[in-house]
Formats: structure tokens, sequence, C-alpha cells
């Protein structure tokens, strides 16, 4: 879908399948000024700038099919873009949902690509709509470009600080006017964002691989609470609010990120290797194998058998060739093509005692099927292991993750999980093991170094819709054209 002038369009939807047990982290984030496919593999968008005129254009599917052809730059012309990469859930594909979103100020257009999750944002929308604004979708971040458009600054950069200062939660934000590009990231850097050089050009990024594959240069991490502005001039670093200890959100490490990225100084390739090492000490069993689920499953997973000295097999071979399962169609097909993706493999697991290793367990379905298959294959005892303490809260902050009371931890205990599971014994890295994996001590208790509430319950920042909901303050969500 090709637009001259884009318009406001839907972020994301909350339909979740219930077969599908990955988390899903809503978006990536991109932008260049002068010259992340596994963050959103959905959808995709880009909105270019030329000689102050917008070029934007929105597709269903992978970076590469969309945007892959060699009239790009005849179909968006100029020296400056944003891009977004999306990844809703199941029902919610619609072109009308995909960013960057566009709106037209009296200072002229502004492209808005966002990444993360406004904590406050049906608050927000509730006065926003009281005061007469015209919303197009149950998106968070047409909150901010509401904001942006009502503020009373002179400049737009100030009219953008303006709106992050009504703001809460999480997110990193890159932002595109005729003569800037603006990059944000929240007060406590839960949502990632770096900075690199393309040559004379600046790369805004949620994640430094980003920058490799494009041949750019990494150059910092974009702080948090920190706006940055880049224009013919170079670039302006503003910091607006209050200094905040950062605390950047630990799903990043455990498997959002993908293993070639730096987030906040730290190798996630090496991170993941340090939690398989942690767990190693956590956990020692006696086994023949250690066998990663993979791909996410995999730096944990060498990490315990350099620890633990037992063999690394890869027991479970999965397919690259198969398209995205949990959109699939039908219920049979998303049960088909979950069979598929994970195949045992029999020559390596026939007749062992193999210690199964991932990066997370959340409702326990992709589990329970893989431990029935390796057992098929021969294995004589399966010993499952997760390189994360046991997730018990939801997200708030840009994981599409489940209410509690779908969490497997949260509704069972280890036991009634290990039968569940049908495993010979069940283990989770603790939580200062996680830490230590991180290059600290442990858990600061009374000032946590990084968001970690899904593993602990203590949320970073208030949680506005969502005591307004409880209280029975807020009004039920309107109804919203759902079209493709």
């Amino acid at each position: 879908m090709r637009h001259h002038i884009a318009e406001p369009v839907v972020h994301r939807d909350h339909y979740r399948d219930p077969e599908d047990d990955q988390l899903r982290l809503e978006c990536g984030v991109c932008g260049v000024w002068g010259a992340l496919q596994h963050r959103g593999q959905e959808a995709c968008g880009i909105a270019a700038v030329s000689q102050e005129r917008f070029y934007t254009e929105r597709h269903q599917g992978l970076v590469g099919d969309a945007f892959g052809s060699a009239d790009l730059s005849g179909r968006l012309p100029g020296n400056a873009a944003v891009g977004h990469t999306r990844y809703s859930t199941a029902g919610g594909s619609f072109l009308r949902n995909i960013q960057p979103m566009f709106a037209e100020l009296d200072q002229g257009g502004i492209a808005l690509a966002h990444n993360g999750n406004l904590t406050n944002f049906k608050h927000l929308q509730s006065q926003l709509v009281g005061e007469g604004a015209i919303f197009q979708s149950t998106s968070d971040s047409e909150v901010i470009l509401h904001l942006i458009a009502r503020s009373r600054k002179a400049k737009i950069i100030d009219r953008f600080i303006d709106a992050l200062a009504r703001i809460e939660g999480g997110y990193a934000l890159v932002a595109q006017t005729r003569n800037k590009m603006i990059g944000a990231r929240d007060p406590l850097g839960i949502r990632p964002l770096v900075l690199g050089k393309l040559g004379d050009a600046w790369v805004l990024a949620s994640e430094t691989c980003a920058l490799d594959m494009m041949g750019a240069t990494f150059v910092r991490d974009v702080e948090h609470g920190e706006v940055v502005v880049l224009d013919r001039n170079g670039i302006e670093s503003i910091k607006p609010f209050q200094a905040r200890a950062a605390r950047p959100c630990l799903f990043e490490y455990v498997y959002f990120a993908r293993p070639d990225s730096v987030v906040n100084g730290r190798s996630i390739y090496e991170v993941r290797q340090a939690m398989g090492r942690t767990l190693a000490q956590e956990h020692a069993i006696d086994a023949d194998i250690v066998v990663p689920v993979p791909d996410s499953g995999v730096p944990a997973a060498l990490g315990y058998a350099q620890q633990s000295g037992l063999r690394y097999e890869m027991g479970i071979i999965r397919s690259h060739y198969l398209g995205r399962t949990f959109i699939q169609p039908s219920q049979g097909a998303r049960q088909k093509g979950v069979r598929m993706k994970h195949s045992p493999n029999k020559a390596a697991l026939n007749g062992k005692r193999v210690v199964l290793i991932d990066d997370s367990i959340v409702r326990g379905t992709t589990s329970l099927k893989l431990v029935r298959a390796v057992r098929a294959a021969g294995a004589t005892e399966v010993h499952l292991l997760s390189a994360s303490p046991q997730i018990l809260f939801p997200d708030f902050y840009g994981i599409d993750m489940p209410e509690s009371s779908q969490l497997m931890a949260a509704r069972m205990t280890m036991d009634e999980m290990t039968k569940e599971l049908e495993v010979d014994s069940l283990g989770f890295l603790s939580i200062d093991g996680l830490y230590r994996a991180m290059g600290e001590t442990g858990r600061n208790n009374a000032r946590p170094q990084f968001t970690d509430h899904y593993f602990t319950g203590d949320y970073p920042t208030r949680l506005l819709d969502r005591e307004l909901e409880e209280g029975g303050r807020v009004a039920k969500q309107p109804s919203y054209l759902a079209s493709a």
C-alpha cells in the first residue's frame, strides 16, 4: 500500500491465539538522516521526506519482500526516512495498523514510529476525546501525535518534549519532520534505542544489528530519558527531565534482542551464554547431552554445556523455511506448523538422558509438545531447564505477555508443572542468577538495576490505566472500524 501522504493507523491489537506460546515484542524502529526484522515480522512501513514532501509505503509481510526491489529509491525519494516493523497477534493484521503514523500539523507533517506501550494511554485518550480530539485508532502512538499537535510551544522539538512529559510507560520513538529527525527513549530506558553513523548520515535503530546490516557504525546508546535531534547542523542531545536511574528490560537479553546485538553495552550472545553457565551451577543434572530449543535457546545451552562438561547436541532441528505458524488461517494449520517447525533429531536423542534448555517457559504448551517429541525420538530422560526465572506477571511496556491466569508458573506449583510437562525434572534460573549473568552481584531489591516485573511483580512505573480499570473509573473502550 503506497501513499504520498499517510493517514493515522492502528498500532496494535491484543487478540492472542491460545496455541501461540511465544512472547512477542510489538515492534522495532529505525531512522536514517542523510542517506529489524526479528522484532516484527508481520508488517512493515517506511516514511521518507524529500523537499518537504512525505512519501510513505506500508505493507504486510517481511521488509525484504516489501522493500527489496531496485526501484525503492524512486518510490520513496529523499535523504531522510523512518521505518517500522510490526508484530501484532492473529486477528490484527490490517494495512491501516501499520506504522509509521503520519499527521499534518500547523508546522508541517510528522511521521512517527513507536516501539513500546504507554501505561496511561486510555487515561490520556479519554481526556483528549473530551477536549474534542477525533481518534481513528486504538493506538497509543496516536495519542502522542495528538499531544504534539495540541502543544502551545512554538518549536516542534518543544512540542515533542511537551508530549513526552505527559506520557508514561516504556517507549523508543523515532519521528521525522520536514527538516529534522527526533529520537527519544523513555526515562528508565526500558525499550532500547541506539545511534549510529553511515558515512555522513546519522542512524537511529532499536538494535545494533540493524546498524551492522546497513554497514553503519555504532556510536552509542541513546540514553534513558534522552531526546536526540538530527538535522543539517548535526546532532543535538537534550535531557529535558529529572535524571533517574536506568532500568532496561531484562527480556531484551533473555529473548527479544538478536544474539549479534549489543544492548546497553552488553553483548546479547555473551549474556545468554552466561545465563546457561549460571543455570548449570544452579541445576547440575546427571545426563548425557544438552539440547537447545532452537533458535533462542542455543547460546544458553552452549553455556550450560561448557559449564557442566556435558556434550552439546542439536537434538531438535528448526526449519527456517516455514512461514509464521501463529498466523495460519486455521487451528489445524497452526498445529501442523508447530509440528513441522521443530523436528526431533533421533540420531542425537535415541537412548540419551537429555537436558533440554529453553530461554523461557510461558504457557507451557510449546514445551509439552517438544518434550513429547524428544521422548518419541528415543530419549530415556528429559530434564527441562529455563534460562530465565519463572514468568509470574503480565507486561505493560510493549511485550505481548499474557495475564497471570494464563502463565504456567503463576497458576501451578513446581511439582504440578513438572507433572504437566511430563519431564523427569524442571528448573528455572534464579532471579539473582540472572542478575549475575548480567554482570551484577545480584538483584538490588531496594533499587533494582533492571526492569524485571514479569519475574518479580515489581513494576518500574505507575500503571495508571490498570489502576483506573481496576477501580472501574475508565469508560469502556469504544468500538473501532476493523477493515483491511
